[in-house]
């Protein structure tokens, strides 16, 4: 039984010779799920706006404001997600987001009102939020340095496959409980779903929703599976079940090594974990490279394809086939993805911030163009597009989440990482509230403003983040306080 309680240690005999990355895989992908859910939650919402505007007659800053209230919780959720991280441990606050999860799909499912959705995915938002630090934190805190990047942008790959098995799931539920619907079992199921709840209307978007109470539950049951963070587990005294970890992981010699480098550097931590550390000149850097990484990612555009692509490419004139463009959308963010995971600690983590940069920036353009060009064939719209997803998920979706799971000292890691992804999510909901406005008054003409924040990331990129690659977490702390002494 895998646990991370601090009893029945009585020495490193009891602990294995040798470790097994496979260990390290597996923590990963349990604690990653939180990201597949993340990713779900967030492209559920693309195939459903629709009906949801249909069915509770809203405006466009209403339909903003619905796709963007799961983005208010996040930013609550990443405001004490990282106090809560650092008080009870990165699995009990993983377990709380699993219950927050599974109980938002299931409300989503069956309101009666407006503001009855507004408040079910409010919570699912919480939940969002704080997964999205302590599921990266918790991977970057149990893996071995060589491969952590590919460790924690794992978490971005099940983000990604998430989004993908929302835009699946709109797609295969797309005619439930409508005349379309050929299927007289998919039919039997809807007729006692509404006459359960008292139901009436398109109820296709209430499956949609409600179809991420599967991944929620799985998510549960797994994580009382799994061990806390050696580095959470040490700082509370828990030295045992910290060893017991670090040696499963990296064997018995190297986990020595470990825990002493761990002890060393929570010894040297002089303001017992005060937020205020981070204004200290080097680690003020550190949150000024983390902060704007995250505000940079958002400001991409990138959730406006995420929340938008079935309205996007609509827009554009595919109305009989914006549906699968959104799925091919999704399985492009997922095979890129795949392949940042590959090379994330081969090149590095600045030169796939710059190709990401590079790469998003002119994606966007391309993307306005196509749509300015009148003769232009609707499925010429695909492609830019297309380039502008690889592009950002081959830099900038897993690399920047990485970046921020690194830099912030052990002490202070989990607040830090809160004030880097309350940043990320207040920039996320801006972007959902305010784009179908945006693009109802600019339409196209919007996409080059995020095509102008783009280049301005790739510049601070190339001129003020470091590389950290294949550093471990104490040696990258050690180089922040360096510069604060």
């Amino acid at each position: 039984m895998i646990n991370g309680v601090d009893s029945g240690y009585d020495g490193q005999g009891q602990l294995p010779e040798r470790g097994s990355i496979v260990y390290a895989y597996v923590l990963s992908c349990v604690a990653a799920v939180g990201g597949l859910l993340f990713g779900f939650d967030i492209g559920i919402i693309n195939g459903a706006i629709e009906f949801i505007s249909v069915e509770f007659h809203l405006d466009s800053m209403m339909e903003g404001f619905t796709v963007g209230c799961v983005m208010i919780g996040c930013i609550f959720g990443a405001m004490f997600g990282g106090f809560l991280s650092d008080k009870f441990g990165r699995k009990k606050v993983l377990i709380g987001t699993a219950i927050g999860y599974t109980l938002s799909a299931m409300c989503s499912a069956i309101p009666q009102t407006w503001t009855q959705l507004i408040i079910a995915r409010f919570v699912g938002g919480l939940a969002v939020g704080v997964s999205s630090m302590v599921s990266p934190l918790y991977i970057a805190e149990i893996s071995p340095a060589r491969k952590r990047g590919r460790l924690v942008a794992l978490n971005q790959m099940t983000i990604v496959t998430g989004i993908m098995l929302a835009y699946l799931s709109d797609w295969l539920l797309l005619d439930v409980g409508r005349p379309e619907c050929g299927s007289q079992i998919i039919t039997s199921l809807d007729a006692s779903f509404r006459s359960l709840f008292g139901l009436a209307g398109n109820t296709n978007w209430r499956w949609m929703l409600g179809s991420e109470t599967i991944p929620a539950v799985g998510l549960l049951i797994g994580l009382f599976f799994v061990p806390d963070s050696p580095r959470w587990l040490t700082k509370h005294g828990k030295e045992a079940g910290a060893m017991r970890t670090l040696a499963r992981i990296n064997g018995r010699e190297q986990a020595g090594v470990e825990m002493e480098d761990i002890k060393l550097t929570l010894a040297m931590e002089e303001e017992k974990g005060s937020v205020f550390q981070l204004l200290k000149p080097g680690l003020r850097f550190a949150l000024l490279i983390g902060v704007a990484l995250a505000v940079f990612q958002q400001f991409s555009g990138i959730n406006n394809i995420i929340f938008y692509a079935t309205k996007i490419f609509k827009e554009a004139g595919m109305d009989k086939t914006a549906s699968i463009a959104t799925v091919i959308v999704g399985f492009t963010n997922c095979v890129l993805t795949v392949i940042a995971l590959a090379v994330i600690d081969k090149l590095g983590r600045k030169p796939m911030l710059l190709i990401g940069a590079a790469g998003t920036c002119i994606g966007m353009i391309l993307t306005t163009l196509a749509f300015q060009i009148e003769s232009l064939p609707p499925i010429y719209v695909l492609a830019p597009v297309l380039f502008y997803v690889a592009s950002f998920s081959f830099g900038l979706g897993p690399t920047v989440w990485v970046v921020m799971a690194e830099i912030f000292p052990t002490d202070i890691r989990g607040r830090a990482m809160s004030i880097a992804t309350f940043s990320l999510w207040f920039s996320c909901y801006a972007i959902a509230q305010m784009f179908p406005y945006l693009f109802e008054i600019f339409k196209e003409y919007a996409f080059y403003g995020f095509a102008a924040t783009c280049a301005m990331m790739f510049f601070f990129v190339w001129f003020v983040v470091i590389e950290t690659k294949g550093k471990t977490l104490e040696e990258i702390e050690r180089s922040w306080r360096i510069k604060t002494t």
